[in-house]
């Protein structure tokens, strides 16, 4: 089973790092990305996506209203919110929608932890 990942990042280096990170963890998952939310959610109608890495700060749509959207449509996904901005509120709005938190700039070692959950939980589920 491939497991897919999308990347939802309005910076096209975000996203080209976050890529780099994740296949440094697991080399084998297939990625897709997106720019924005209303891009994401299209990419989401279109095909399986396994697990989801969220930018917070998106023009538009906040990466944590997506993060709720995706979970309101897939309910077992793993999601993390990538952000700079480490403030109370908005880690206890990811963990009210049950996301993890992951801080930028974003580094091999720093989606160690959600990746490995994630792989877990996929497992445990497939």
């Amino acid at each position: 089973m491939t497991i897919t990942v999308l990347i939802v990042d309005d910076s096209k280096l975000a996203r080209i790092v976050a890529a780099k990170a994740l296949t440094g963890l697991q080399p084998d998952w297939a990625r897709q990305e997106a720019a924005n939310a209303d891009e994401a959610m299209a990419v989401l109608a279109a095909g399986a996506i396994d697990v989801a890495l969220v930018d917070y700060n998106m023009p538009g749509r906040s990466g944590l209203d997506l993060a709720a959207d995706i979970r309101a449509m897939h309910p077992g996904m793993p999601i993390a919110v990538i952000t700079a901005n480490v403030q109370d509120e908005v880690v206890m709005r990811a963990r009210a929608i049950e996301a993890a938190f992951v801080i930028k700039p974003l580094t091999q070692e720093g989606l160690r932890g959600f990746i490995s959950g994630a792989a877990l939980r996929l497992r445990a589920a497939g």
